[in-house]
């Protein structure tokens, strides 16, 4: 048995034998046709486009249909690129000035285009190799008439494993058995990530050679929840994986019920249960999990297209879009965190050295006060739409979010000018996920009108722990004394300044955590809106009183497994069916 930990792209159990996908390389060799052939290799080109550019309207439909229509979005680039008259005219030269066949055209040509993109200094544009890539498969497989691996042909649940998927291969699972994907590759932000989110099902990426060590026919396990990949499981671990993934389905029919019914402690507590959202539409995936309106709006994803940055416009489209989703509820828009992870698709082309301590974040926003500006006054102008609240993420000191209010107030007189509305109560607040923010946290709590805690963030900088990094993975955890210790700091300082305290990191849709956040005085939690209804269940099941002598307990102890044992313990007393 072996247990190779990755990066979680959906949660959940998943079990099946491994289907390993190989690459697939198209090797062209150059191959002249004789000149009375050259109209038949520029007609096999153009029937090669216009059914490359079908089939991605086709499938394009379809996931507007299924999985909504950022997922559909994605090939919208796809077809843009088929559709350059350059790209088309580069290839149909070769064919008549080389005499090439259209393969070799195509493929010549594609390359080259690929090529371009590496060696652009804007890594959002480098990271759309792997699109390139995929429409010169498409393009090769249409003139070759050679098809790939139809995995629609599968008779029993399968995992697949591959080194990476094209965004064309990941959009094709959902109408096959695959219960599960296990990649070499990952990003957050690439289109294949997108998808493999919007089809749901338990998925974990960036293994780096899982393709090697795995063969077709092993026994895989896909522990979501926890970013675990297991294969060849023992006896005993397939039997507990078995019971946990009937537990998953069984909780989740029960959870469903628990939507129309409010956060509230057995001792009378409101909470807030709130959602995290990447795209527009997902508000309404949130309100039909319960979600009292949206903690976190993630704008940077509406950045990490292929056309660039968007227009003042979209952007207003897309917030007016969410707000007008939530119905009246909270939208808390936080401005775009670029850089890092959510900057740079590969490491291979990573502009710095240590991205998550380099140009990111609220510090890309201020040295790009054009960009920024653009945003905050799409911001501003939906602000009128609803109940909005304006987030500045990764504050450091108070002079960044000084700097920050100011470019706020600049785009302010920008609308000013153009006679433009804006909300003019509208509250801004910050994201608080470095030790820097929670040592001066009473100091903030002069100037901000909310605090957000990111502990994803905050965990990593806290315990120097890249939680990219599966190597010291084992290292990055919530049940660190050192952070209960300092989210206890942070609730107080707050309470005591009657600031709202919101918590939005991944531990905030943890069960494993309920009890001890609102020991701690937590009232907001924000999470991916799958989380809510078992986050739901649990604070209905406790009480106040319960949960205070809770983390009273949690933070008298001197090690993480302490914590985390404990924590387990309490949590199953009330929830003994749910597999933490």
């Amino acid at each position: 048995m072996e247990i190779l930990r990755g990066i979680s792209v959906a949660p959940g159990v998943a079990i099946g034998e491994a289907v390993v996908l190989e690459a697939e390389e198209y090797r062209i060799p150059f191959r002249t046709v004789v000149e009375g052939d050259v109209p038949a290799e520029l007609e096999c080109l153009d029937r090669a486009f216009s059914k490359s550019i079908e089939e991605l309207k086709e499938q394009s439909a379809w996931l507007n249909t299924h999985l909504g229509r950022d997922a559909a979005n994605v090939f919208e680039w796809h077809i843009g690129v088929l559709g350059d008259e350059q790209l088309r005219s580069g290839i149909e030269s070769q064919i008549r000035e080389r005499r090439a066949s259209a393969a070799y055209a195509a493929s010549t040509v594609m390359r080259n285009y690929q090529r371009r993109f590496m060696q652009m200094t804007d890594p959002l544009l480098v990271e759309r190799i792997r699109d390139v890539q995929d429409i010169e498969r498409r393009l090769l497989r249409c003139i070759l008439g050679e098809g790939r691996e139809d995995l629609r042909g599968l008779t029993q649940p399968v995992i697949l494993v591959a080194h990476d998927l094209t965004p064309t291969q990941t959009a094709q699972l959902s109408e096959t058995k695959v219960v599960g994907v296990v990649l070499d590759a990952g990003a957050a932000t690439s289109h294949t990530a997108i998808l493999l989110r919007s089809w749901g099902r338990p998925g974990v990426i960036g293994l780096n050679d899982v393709s090697t060590r795995v063969s077709g026919g092993d026994l895989l396990i896909i522990d979501g929840t926890n970013q675990l990949v297991v294969v060849n499981p023992s006896e005993s671990t397939l039997r507990e994986y078995r019971g946990r993934r009937e537990a998953h389905v069984r909780l989740t029919g029960e959870l469903d019920e628990m939507r129309g019914l409010p956060a509230v402690t057995r001792d009378g507590e409101r909470v807030q249960l709130v959602s995290n959202i990447e795209f527009p539409y997902e508000v309404k995936v949130g309100a039909s999990k319960g979600a009292d309106g949206v903690g976190l709006y993630r704008t940077e994803f509406l950045y990490l297209r292929p056309e660039g940055a968007p227009s003042e416009e979209e952007q207003y489209e897309a917030y007016r879009e969410a707000i007008l989703g939530a119905d009246g509820n909270s939208v808390t828009i936080r401005t775009f965190d670029l850089g890092a992870d959510k900057y740079t698709q590969q490491r291979s082309y990573e502009q710095e050295r240590n991205p998550m301590l380099g140009l990111r974040s609220i510090r890309y926003s201020l040295q790009n006060l054009d960009l920024f500006k653009v945003q905050l006054r799409a911001i501003l102008r939906a602000s009128v739409l609803g109940d909005v609240r304006l987030m500045f993420p990764l504050i450091v000191s108070l002079m960044e979010f000084r700097q920050a209010k100011m470019t706020l107030h600049d785009a302010m007189e920008d609308l000013e000018e153009a006679g433009a509305a804006w909300n003019r109560d509208l509250k801004v607040g910050i994201m608080l996920e470095t030790p820097a923010a929670v040592v001066q946290v009473k100091e903030f709590c002069r100037e901000v009108d909310f605090v957000s805690i990111g502990t994803n963030d905050l965990i990593q900088y806290l315990l120097a722990v890249d939680r990219s990094n599966e190597r010291v993975s084992q290292y990055y955890t919530a049940s660190n004394p050192a952070l209960l210790r300092a989210l206890r700091d942070v609730l107080r300082a707050c309470g005591q300044a009657n600031v709202d305290c919101s918590l939005c990191g991944e531990m905030a849709g943890q069960p494993l955590y309920t009890i001890f956040l609102l020991g701690i005085g937590l009232r907001c939690f924000s999470m991916a809106p799958a989380n809510i209804p078992e986050v739901k269940k649990l604070i209905r099941l406790v009480s106040t009183t319960q949960a205070q002598r809770v983390a009273r307990r949690a933070l008298s102890f001197e090690t993480e497994r302490q914590v985390s044992n404990y924590l387990r313990d309490e949590t199953r007393k009330l929830l003994p069916e749910d597999p933490i």
